[in-house]
């Protein structure tokens, strides 16, 4: 596969997978941001200081908690924000920078606005950027490439757009969604 067409494939991969989350980003209503899926969850709560903070843990629980809609949205924003940042050559956002905007259209269109920032970072890519050992989130290790990133970030764009339709539907099938 030549150079142009790896780089194609990567972005034809990203657009597909972000028609995935757009299915299901369209469809959501304000309600389903918040709404706790289990009573183990994990979800973004508002602090003294007017901000949204995410429920969090440097090593994950066992069992797993199930994330919130908002929790999935403020953690695509997180790895996206880290991930340009990388990929720009800047210093990323510490985790804790990085909160909820405190209600779901507003995270939607952060979302949408990170999608055009990406787009615009791989426009700027070349055949001697995607060989570049990766930023992230290897940390510069040389086995893995900025190519490896770009299909990390599409990965991990799906399953978050597969865990925000997933309890989009649990929502709307759930008999009491409240």
């Amino acid at each position: 596969m030549n150079d142009a067409s790896r780089v194609a494939l990567l972005r034809w991969q990203f657009d597909m997978t972000w028609s995935l989350f757009e299915y299901h980003a369209e469809r959501l209503e304000e309600g389903d941001h918040l709404w706790e899926p289990a009573e183990l969850c994990w979800t973004v709560r508002q602090g003294a200081d007017g901000r949204w903070h995410p429920d969090f843990a440097e090593v994950e629980p066992e069992p797993v908690p199930v994330p919130t809609i908002a929790w999935v949205t403020w953690h695509m924003g997180w790895w996206w924000s880290t991930a340009l940042a990388h990929l720009r050559g800047r210093t990323p956002p510490e985790r804790t920078e990085v909160t909820w905007p405190g209600d779901g259209a507003t995270a939607l269109a952060w979302l949408r606005g990170l999608r055009e920032e990406w787009l615009a970072a791989l426009e700027t890519l070349d055949e001697s950027a995607l060989e570049a050992p990766a930023p992230f989130p290897w940390q510069n290790d040389p086995a893995h490439t900025l190519a490896h990133t770009l299909a990390w970030a599409n990965a991990e764009l799906m399953k978050n757009a597969a865990e925000l339709g997933h309890l989009r539907m649990l929502r709307a099938a759930s008999a009491d969604p409240a």
